[in-house]
């Protein structure tokens, strides 16, 4: 299967040197969050994550929880979200990140071609292990969608190599058991998971749950391609920081990854 954009974006920019930074936002979380994702990608990140918000979010910590209630709370919905991102014109390469009952509901295959005419590139879905994966990913492929899996630290050496072989745009390395959060410091695992990764695949590794600020994505980007941050911008969103305040925190970790 050919590349997809996102994940041709990501190799370009890591042949260039450059460390890989993926923010995450919650959609529908105020009324400029869309502003915030455009400003994110000014401020340097590489791709952006956008969360679109479900009522049992398994894998996501009170930070997250609370975004996405109140996101739903002023009426969010996946229709609305993709529609804004229709015609959002960010800049960079978008990835939807939401739970498989939303896909399930709307219908694999519409679900994927909306994501696909709202100018998305790329899908994960947390909570759909590889095994199960397969009407969702043909769905996905068929309409273009890249499909990023998340590779856990349990994640034995026999089932790696099939999560990284499947996994479309990078592999999402998950940093710790748990759900996602702001921490004061950077998980043992999420340094060992990389590696794991890294080991067996030549596409983007990027770490994502558990890193929280500049120090600990420079640190676990001397063994990963890039990181994933959520919480920590998440919470300025919910702090009232706006678009600019949110863009400050992403360009300085930006600064500090390109610094070394």
């Amino acid at each position: 299967m050919s590349v997809g954009a996102l994940e041709q974006t990501l190799r370009h920019q890591r042949s260039a040197g450059r460390k890989l930074l993926v923010p995450y936002v919650t959609g529908g979380l105020g009324d400029d969050w869309l502003d915030t994702v455009r400003a994110l990608a000014d401020a340097g990140a590489d791709a952006i994550e956008v969360g679109i918000p479900f009522s049992d979010p398994v894998m996501d910590g009170p930070v997250i929880q609370a975004a996405s209630e109140a996101a739903l709370a002023k009426g969010a919905t996946p229709h609305s979200i993709t529609d804004a991102l229709r015609r959002a014109d960010v800049g960079v390469p978008v990835v939807v990140m939401t739970y498989y009952n939303i896909a399930f509901h709307a219908g694999l295959d519409r679900f994927a071609h909306t994501l696909q005419s709202s100018q998305v590139a790329a899908a994960i879905l947390p909570d759909l292990p590889l095994e199960e994966a397969g009407p969702w990913t043909a769905a996905a492929d068929r309409h273009d969608v890249e499909t990023v899996l998340l590779a856990a630290p349990t994640a034995p050496d026999e089932r790696l190599p099939l999560i990284c072989e499947r996994a479309r745009g990078f592999v999402y390395a998950v940093g710790l058991l748990g759900v996602t959060g702001e921490r004061t410091e950077l998980a043992r695992s999420s340094l060992v998971i990389a590696e794991r990764c890294k080991a067996v695949t030549d596409k983007p590794v990027l770490v994502g749950v558990g890193v929280s600020d500049a120090a600990q994505a420079v640190e676990v980007c001397s063994v990963a391609d890039g990181v994933v941050i959520g919480s920590a911008v998440v919470r300025r969103m919910l702090d009232g920081e706006g678009p600019a305040g949110v863009a400050a925190f992403v360009a300085s970790v930006r600064a500090a990854l390109d610094a070394g």
